[in-house]
């Protein structure tokens, strides 16, 4: 079986590996960090209190997160905040929890938007993009899209739980329900390794190629370049 770093370094190398190692890891960091900002931004010092606005991965995610995003792909983080002091009581809930997939929407919309000016620029100039900068932005793209839209979904403990038990009474009860966090914990794992998560790429995949070709034609307008002539298949 082949390790996701692995495959990465199969695919291009040492420059492989550095991507997958960064955009893993920055996109998990910046989240977290996303979230530690804005509690503080709520009144909440606990971040700070912690030490965790860092942009070291080990203080957010820990040794056993990396070691399975090299191994399995699969990664975590999180960011210590206490609720009771948002100024704006629950509605803050909802700000901070939404903070995280806002630093992924923001990274998604970067790495396309660079991707689009990469291919529009090498096309006006007659020249390729290498292989390097186009799996970089790429994946970057891809994964902050995956890690928005994965963040979303309503359980426990993920973010558009979190939000939702910030404008419902009923929800915040059951995310504080130990019997309700089991079920939502084996109905993570089997959203994780069942044909669900695949379908969730693709249409992440969908999604993201569509913004991509949306910042080509504005890019190939400045350019001066037909936008309807995408150089990526």
């Amino acid at each position: 079986m082949q390790f996701p770093i692995g495959q990465a370094y199969e695919q291009l190398g040492m420059p492989g590996v550095a991507a997958f190692l960064f955009w893993g890891l920055a996109a998990i960091v910046l989240h977290e960090l996303g979230h530690g900002w804005a509690a503080i931004w709520q009144g909440d010092d606990t971040p700070r209190r912690y030490d965790r606005l860092t942009l070291n991965p080990l203080v957010h995610m820990g040794w056993m997160s990396i070691v399975f995003l090299c191994l399995v792909g699969i990664a975590w983080g999180s960011m210590p905040t206490d609720p009771s002091r948002f100024r704006w009581g629950r509605k803050g809930r909802v700000v901070v929890a939404l903070a995280g997939p806002a630093v992924n929407l923001f990274l998604g919309l970067l790495s396309w938007a660079m991707l689009a000016g990469l291919l529009a620029y090498h096309q006006k100039q007659g020249t390729e993009v290498s292989e390097q900068a186009l799996w970089f932005w790429l994946r970057g793209g891809l994964l902050n899209f995956v890690l928005l839209f994965f963040n979303l979904l309503p359980l426990p403990p993920l973010d558009g739980a979190q939000a939702l038990a910030g404008v419902s009474r009923t929800f915040w009860k059951w995310l504080h329900d130990p019997t309700a966090l089991r079920v939502s914990f084996i109905a993570l794992l089997v959203f994780m390794f069942s044909g669900l998560s695949s379908l969730m790429f693709e249409l992440v995949s969908v999604l993201g190629i569509l913004t991509m070709k949306g910042f080509y034609k504005i890019a190939a307008s400045a350019f001066g370049l037909p936008s309807d002539e995408i150089p990526l298949s």
